[in-house]
């Protein structure tokens, strides 16, 4: 894990380890009342870090995966800004639809 990421999680931690239950309570309903904006600007802001890697030259959905470690058809999905099951990703067109 990255020395950034951990920290994230160290403060998550911290504030779980806040002794007066009063603002523990306070203080984690402040993150999860954040949470929803900012996993949305997290999805968007690795979105644009993922495009960048595309843009270098020689690379592709595949190269990207293997250096992120994860599989280039998920690489495809971060770029689409798809997320989740496959269930909210638009349908294709095809001879069965109509």
């Amino acid at each position: 894990m990255t020395e950034e990421a951990q920290r994230v999680f160290d403060a998550i931690e911290a504030l779980k380890q806040i002794a007066d239950p009063t603002q523990r309570a306070r203080a984690l309903g402040e993150v999860l009342k954040a949470l929803p904006v900012q996993n949305k600007a997290l999805k968007e802001a690795r979105q644009e870090a993922v495009k960048e890697l595309l843009e270098r030259p020689g690379a592709s959905l595949r190269s990207v995966g293997a250096e992120l470690g994860i599989n280039f058809s998920t690489v495809q999905d971060i770029v689409k800004g798809y997320s989740g099951s496959g269930k909210n990703r638009p349908k294709t067109q095809g001879a069965s639809d109509g």
